[in-house]
């Protein structure tokens, strides 16, 4: 990356910077490789934050299945996290899970798990794993038709009709299965098709997911199996705990704290390589190039960076702590890159352009959080407000409702003194985009636009991308200068 004149003595937020086009010989956006190269199983850039209200099994395997990965939060029990990673590692490749539920489950049982949008349903069956007999499947039921029915209804009483059905043996290669699934769904009416092996359901698929299947590649183990990583932090029995979730299955390790420069950081991630576990090791966060060296030193091969540019994050004004995060970006990739580590850009993007620039500084990966938290697949149930309007409940992972979950086990005096100085937002309300409520349609327009960004910066690929691209500064003005009008002429 270079930029235009001098590179300014200031640090840089990613609103203060834009990209220049260059001359170019990429053809198309769909020419261009976002795979990261980082000895991690992914072929796109991005990472699902591991917060409690992020990232849980669902939403890693759906965001595996399209090439990114999720990074399962350390907070949760440790049997809990080994469950999770071996459910992430027997989910399809090929199609979608679907959401199964029982005939007596009603419709706003359902809603509280699919979002009210075209392309979303469940599948009503007598039982919930797959493979999943033929014979247990009442049918399939699509969420806009749910959000039509009273409250109260089962899904049993809805069925009518079996559902449509095509035969995994002759998908064969991405144009065969987008046509078997638009012929199966234009001749029934039906938004989603049941996939079949040998008398059995072992997944779905809908047009957008059919034809996503020609446009992403997942990131797979060397098994073949969908991609997870997996979040510790760096108290208590970390190799033990390190030890048990490569066990399990976790395709790379997340040594994780708020203050990744700090010694208890480098004895932990000491312990971890120690083990030899043969997968890659990330830790952070840091901002400087000096936390590179003393991180990489210690084991580690992936830096993860940010300190308070996240949504639910308030480090900078508790403490005024942290680093405007493009130049936190630019100073440590560039450390990384002479001592042959990589770096995850942790936090404050807010559009696809932020994506893109935090690559041009440097960055192997993003991580996205409050963002992703507002999709169907994060944790927890969604939720409807007086209007109807469908939303997740999000949290930082330093507020109060973190540490009461993280430090739950303590005695009342020692889970009080860690309360007493929780920092960060508890709750807030991510309102689910009717247009993009899954974290697909989220992915589909991230990369769409960084896609874009390669193609005006003449890079084929994200190693081309680090060295080509050209970046100017701007004034709040010329920032808002590019946002579409909200109004008409």
């Amino acid at each position: 990356m270079e930029f235009i004149g001098a590179r300014p003595a200031v640090d840089l937020t990613y609103s203060d910077v834009f990209l220049v086009p260059r001359h170019s010989t990429v053809g198309s956006r769909l020419g261009v490789d976002l795979a990261p190269h980082d000895g991690t199983p992914a072929t796109l850039p991005l990472v699902a934050a591991n917060m409690n209200s992020v990232t849980g099994p669902r939403l890693a395997a759906v965001l595996a299945r399209r090439g990114g990965l999720g990074v399962l939060p350390q907070d949760l029990p440790l049997p809990d996290l080994e469950a999770a990673i071996r459910w992430v590692k027997a989910q399809p490749v090929e199609w979608d899970t679907p959401i199964v539920l029982p005939p007596s489950a009603t419709a706003a049982d359902a809603l509280r798990l699919v979002p009210v949008a075209e392309g979303h349903g469940v599948v009503v069956a007598d039982d919930a794993g797959l493979p999943l007999p033929l014979s247990a499947v009442h049918g399939v039921l699509a969420a806009t038709r749910l959000s039509s029915v009273p409250d109260d209804a089962r899904l049993g009483d809805l069925i009518h009709g079996e559902a449509p059905t095509i035969d995994a043996e002759g998908l064969r290669t991405p144009r065969q299965t987008f046509d078997a699934v638009e012929a199966a769904l234009t001749r029934t009416g039906a938004e989603t098709v049941c996939v079949v092996a040998d008398g059995a359901l072992v997944g779905t698929l809908t047009r957008r997911s059919a034809l996503r299947s020609s446009l992403y590649r997942p990131a797979v183990d060397r098994d073949g199996r969908l991609a997870v990583v997996a979040a510790v932090g760096i108290n208590g029995d970390v190799a033990g705990k390190a030890r048990a979730l490569a066990a399990a299955g976790a395709d790379a390790l997340v040594v994780d704290t708020a203050h990744g420069h700090q010694e208890g950081m480098l004895r932990a991630l000491r312990a971890v390589t120690g083990l030899g576990l043969g997968i890659p090791i990330v830790a952070g966060n840091i901002v400087t190039a000096d936390g590179v060296h003393d991180l990489v030193n210690s084991g580690a091969s992936i830096l993860k960076v940010g300190v308070g540019p996240g949504a639910m994050c308030t480090t900078r004004m508790m403490t005024a702590v942290g680093r405007p995060q493009f130049s936190a970006v630019l100073e440590t990739a560039q450390a990384a890159r002479e001592i042959g580590a990589h770096v995850w850009a942790d936090g404050g993007v807010r559009y696809p352009r932020d994506v893109a620039l935090a690559l041009a500084a440097g960055a192997s990966s993003v991580m996205i959080g409050s963002w992703f938290a507002g999709t169907a697949e994060s944790p927890g149930e969604l939720l409807s407000d007086g209007s109807g309007r469908q939303y997740k409940e999000s949290w930082g992972m330093a507020s109060t409702k973190a540490v009461q979950a993280r430090f739950g086990g303590l005695d009342a005096y020692e889970r009080a003194r860690k309360e007493l100085f929780a920092e960060g937002i508890s709750s807030s309300k991510i309102y689910v985009d009717p247009l993009r409520p899954g974290v697909e349609d989220l992915l589909d327009m991230i990369t769409s636009g960084v896609r874009s960004s390669f193609t005006y910066a003449g890079a084929p690929t994200l190693s081309d991308f680090h060295v080509r691209a050209h970046v100017g500064l701007q004034s709040a003005a010329g920032y808002e200068e590019g946002k579409a009008l909200p109004v008409s002429w």
